[in-house]
């Protein structure tokens, strides 16, 4: 019987584990090998420890200490070894079934894909395309017919119209005109007529113009009185030069 009879046990001729099975039995073998890898580990280390301790005082029981743990790192060699494989061996049957399962997604949706082509026709899809196409047509020269004006906006010329608007717009004009108070125009002109003669007579030059306002004050006039006094004074002093 081989190992791998062993790990997945006997079977009859064509049946085999399925790729679950075979991982799971994979995951339990490798679990008791890391076990008694744990435990060998322990065992060299014992077998060390205690060739260490007997050294030269009992060089029989050292030397016996050193081989037992030579068969231990053997068969430490040999766990690693076969955990190798089941590592390789889990990780293949892993792919496998993922790859599995995907070929079966596939071919699902394979047959699925199949199944709602089956009514369908490629030479039957482009005319139902062209009839699409030509109802869209269709559908686009009716709204444009339906939205076109008809019999009226094409019968007009847009000078007469034009024409017709300036004339209403004057007609506006004399209206609003006509609509104005007499007496309203009157103080108006008046107004009018008052800012012009001021703006006349701000214009007109000083040199040929009218005398300008003077702006200093004049000098008081001489009373009567005084006048006549200095007079009398002057008179005198005449008379008294004559009579010298």
């Amino acid at each position: 019987m081989s190992l791998f009879e062993k790990i997945f046990g006997s079977k009859k001729k064509g049946e085999a584990p399925s790729p679950q099975e075979a991982i799971q039995r994979l995951r339990e073998v490798q679990e008791m090998l890391t076990k008694k890898s744990d435990f060998l580990e322990k065992k060299v280390e014992h077998e060390l420890a205690t060739a260490k301790k007997a050294g030269t005082k009992n060089k029989r029981v050292a030397l016996a200490a050193l081989k037992r743990k030579k068969r231990y790192e053997k068969q430490l060699q040999q766990i690693d070894g076969t955990l190798s494989t089941i590592e390789f061996q889990t990780e293949a049957l892993e792919n496998a079934n993922t790859n599995t399962e995907v070929l079966k997604v596939m071919r699902t949706a394979g047959q699925a894909l199949k199944g709602a082509h089956q009514n369908l026709d490629v030479d039957q899809v482009h005319d139902i395309m062209d009839d699409l196409a030509e109802q869209h047509e269709i559908a686009n020269e009716v709204s444009e017919a339906i939205s076109a004006p008809v019999g009226f906006g094409h019968d007009y010329d847009e000078d007469e119209l034009n024409e017709e608007l300036e004339a209403l717009e004057e007609e506006e004009l004399v209206s609003q005109i006509v609509g104005i108070d007499e007496d309203e125009l009157n103080e108006e002109l008046e107004a009018l007529e008052e800012e012009e003669l001021v703006s006349q007579i701000v214009g007109i030059d000083e040199p040929t113009g009218l005398p300008s306002v003077p702006t200093s004050s004049l000098p008081a006039a001489r009373t009567t009185t005084t006048a006549a006094a200095e007079e009398d004074d002057e008179m005198a002093e005449l008379n008294a030069w004559a009579a010298a």
